[in-house]
């Protein structure tokens, strides 16, 4: 695998009538031999609703261990929580949700089969915790699914395998087709190896997302990686430096490692139990369709209209 890194590339230059995507905290992949960091990469989009106005999405919180650098990468661009008018999920593990509740003023996506597994996640899956369910509930949520229109320019698109109902946003822009996956493709090296290094739900269906991503993207913004673009010879173009800094390790470093591993792939025991409860989560989301806000007959998510001060669940 070759990979080049072009310095600069993480806001696209582009006219009011285009959508923006912006990194706010980047995304880092990050295993120790004490636990996972779970460091996921945080992104704006700015673009205009329906009706013209311009809105700004959050695509996946974080976890609160980076909800000190949230708030300051907001204040950076001399925003706050209440200047962010909706969020998108791209699916229910703890490191991508914690933050929901620093903006539960705004509306927040999440497809329908996420939403109802994560009510009853399986028991061996560690990263949808049985409160996974409850959190989500306190927010005013919004169902959304392939093909939805956010924004002028952005649209769902389904990212099932990693979880039951992940999604990511498609971002029509001057860098072409920009695609926000999440933990569809954790990391660049996902891109190439075609398979996904976590796997709570269908091993078979995080494939062919990651194919199909790869195929269409000209710009990848990963879950836990920095932006990059698969170039035509297969290899990995980076649109961002890499910085880190670690502190507070002890009063010398001689006992922190490094250590480079080969790609592995774990999935989750049991797997098989979540094909048989398939039906019983599509069943549950079927049942709210028309209950809960969504999309209309022009696929238009009308989140924007949603009463702020309405009752949480």
């Amino acid at each position: 695998m070759r990979v080049k890194t072009t310095k600069g590339l993480s806001t696209v230059t582009q006219n009011d009538s285009t959508p923006k995507v912006e990194v706010l905290l980047q995304g880092y992949s990050l295993d120790t031999n004490v636990g996972l960091a779970g460091f996921c990469m945080v992104t704006l989009v700015e673009g205009l609703d329906a009706s013209g106005e311009k809105k700004r999405i959050l695509f996946d919180p974080a976890h609160v261990g980076r909800r000190v650098l949230l708030w300051d990468a907001l204040a950076k661009r001399g925003l706050g929580p209440k200047d962010i008018d909706a969020v998108v999920l791209s699916h229910s593990h703890w490191d991508h949700i914690q933050n929901i509740d620093v903006f539960d003023h705004a509306p927040i996506m999440i497809h329908p089969y996420e939403r109802a597994y994560s009510l009853q996640p399986h028991r061996n899956d560690w990263a949808t915790p049985a409160w996974t369910g409850t959190i989500l509930e306190r927010q005013k949520l919004v169902e959304v699914s392939e093909g939805d229109q956010i924004l002028q320019g952005v649209r769902v698109a389904d990212m099932p395998g990693h979880t039951p109902g992940g999604i990511g946003l498609l971002v029509e822009n001057g860098a072409g087709l920009s695609v926000i996956a999440g933990d569809a493709l954790h990391h660049a090296r996902v891109a190439l190896l075609g398979e996904n290094p976590l796997i709570f739900w269908d091993r078979a269906a995080a494939r062919d997302t990651i194919s199909r991503v790869v195929k269409m993207a000209d710009v990848i913004y990963p879950g836990h990686d920095r932006v990059f673009r698969v170039t035509k010879d297969s290899s990995i173009e980076y649109l961002e430096d890499f910085q880190m800094t670690i502190s507070n390790v002890s009063d010398s470093l001689d006992d922190l490692d490094f250590e480079v591993v080969k790609p592995s792939q774990w999935i989750m025991p049991n797997i098989e139990e979540q094909l048989a409860a398939r039906a019983e989560y599509e069943k549950a989301a079927e049942a709210r369709r028309g209950q809960a806000p969504g999309p209309v007959e022009d696929g238009w998510v009308q989140w924007w209209e949603i009463d702020p001060e309405a009752p949480r669940h």
